[in-house]
């Protein structure tokens, strides 16, 4: 992500003082990795070049918008948006687009998923309810922090809906009545075989357009909820069954990442009726304890991981039930750390069908959809592409258990000089963590390669981006 130091305001005084462009969009482009989009909001013609900066002198933080906008360079060619290439499907249910909010406290009330519904979201999956009084802790949120005081690391322990059933209900025939090609999603939960089959059945006439089968959250008080189902695949097949056996609806099963092989429990899921799976929800951990021996009144519990530093490991399971031959034709719907275009298209093209997110909207807003769809839009027609459907599953083939890798050659690092400015990052990193195969020469790196085994932490950690891959594949014979 391109991050210039831009807020993201809300009301983004560079936009209402500049009377040719919209410098907050395309700030917002850039950050969220649509660097070709930004460009596509360009005319052909420069219009920065003479400008009086209105737009930098009314920004809270003076970014640079006029020479950052400059360095952009004008379009090779305009793209038009084409809304068409989106359209997708939900178990045969048509969608706009792919992408929906997750169940949480994003979706949790009418005026959350129509607020949503209207910027843009094709659906959304309701925040889980149940039969359960539920009472929620506070705070109940904590993070860990990157550069500009973006969230990495997203912990919560929120629970469930706090509304009653029947308002519920109400909640999800006023959302259909208001918006009727909006897809709505509801989750549910249930402590037995008798909740289950009664939510399931209060379900059929209220709106939704399908279930979500809660068996992940890694937060409830209630044993035998949650993710204390989703790790025992009996049960998962066993709840899956009932509910199947009293809706009208289609059925997916939400799976918990705190297992070691995720498709056991979407095999149950199958088995038990499911039309599907999603994954993942949260991952149990802890983000903070007191060191101080002398406070007694800080507590710390077990809450559910998000954002982007799981994202990896989502990737990780979906691929998983990608590749497994009982999902085949079943709904895939795929969550976990998605903030950008990029992120949702990696999903895709490892086997889902369509994206949840939660924690990018709790940190950016619901107008990270846009971002989503421009991105992907533009992607899409950049490279000919007639649906996002044709990337389903496309990098699959590509994801090897380790034992199937060539390990017959090595690529070296290359090193750019015009960019280097001597911090000496890489060899530091080389010399105490790699194979000691960068030496320092008039103040640039140079790399040895006798010593150096293409392991390329170099290319990781400089802070300029002055060591690339060279690509070029050097048989180990020949090193």
């Amino acid at each position: 992500m391109l991050d210039y130091g831009c807020l993201l305001c809300h009301h983004a005084k560079c936009t209402s003082t500049c009377g040719l462009l919209k410098p907050h969009r395309i700030l917002r482009s850039l950050f969220f990795d649509n660097l070709e989009v930004a460009r596509n909001r360009l005319p052909k013609e420069a219009v920065c070049a003479d400008c009086d900066g209105r737009c930098e002198q009314a920004c809270p933080v003076h970014v640079p918008i006029r020479r950052i906008i400059s360095s952009l360079g004008a379009p090779e060619e305009k793209i038009e948006f084409d809304p068409e290439v989106l359209k997708t499907d939900f178990c045969g249910i048509p969608l706009e687009n792919p992408f929906l909010l997750s169940s949480s406290v994003v979706s949790s009330t009418y005026d959350m998923c129509a607020r949503a519904f209207q910027t843009g979201w094709a659906g959304a999956a309701f925040k889980t309810i149940c039969l359960m009084k539920i009472e929620e802790a506070s705070p109940r949120f904590s993070a860990i922090h990157g550069d500009n005081h973006r969230i990495i690391g997203f912990k919560n322990i929120e629970q469930l809906s706090e509304q009653p059933l029947l308002e519920n209900l109400e909640t999800f025939r006023r959302l259909k009545a208001d918006y009727p090609n909006k897809f709505l999603l509801v989750s549910i939960m249930g402590r037995n075989e008798e909740e289950w089959a009664y939510l399931a059945e209060a379900l059929n006439d209220s709106g939704a357009d399908a279930l979500e089968l809660n068996f992940s959250c890694p937060n409830m008080t209630t044993e035998n909820t949650g993710s204390d189902v989703g790790q025992i695949p009996e049960l998962v097949e066993r709840y899956t069954r009932v509910v199947k056996e009293h809706s009208k609806l289609p059925v997916i099963a939400k799976l918990t990442p705190n297992v070691t092989h995720i498709e056991e429990s979407a095999d149950a899921a199958i088995r038990g009726g499911a039309d599907g799976v999603a994954a993942i929800n949260t991952i149990k951990s802890l983000i903070e304890v007191d060191i101080d021996p002398y406070n007694d009144s800080f507590l710390s519990s077990v809450g559910g991981y998000s954002g982007r530093a799981v994202k990896p490991i989502a990737m990780r399971f979906i691929a998983d039930l990608g590749k497994d031959p009982n999902l085949k034709g079943r709904h895939i719907s795929a969550m976990g750390g998605v903030e950008n275009w990029k992120d949702a298209l990696e999903f895709i093209a490892l086997g889902a069908n369509t994206i949840q997110v939660t924690t990018a909207v709790m940190q950016y807003g619901n107008r990270i959809v846009h971002d989503l769809i421009d991105g992907t839009v533009y992607y899409l027609k950049k490279r000919g592409i007639a649906s996002v459907n044709d990337l389903r599953s496309t990098a699959l083939e590509g994801v090897v258990a380790t034992d199937e890798l060539d390990r017959s050659f090595i690529i070296y690092p290359r090193f750019l000089r015009e960019r280097c400015v001597g911090c000496e990052r890489c060899y530091v990193s080389c010399m105490d963590g790699g194979h000691q195969a960068i030496r320092m020469l008039d103040g640039h790196p140079v790399l040895d390669p006798k010593r150096c085994v293409g392991c390329h932490l170099c290319t990781l950690v400089c802070p300029r981006d002055a060591i690339v891959s060279s690509e070029v594949r050097v048989p180990k014979a020949h090193t």
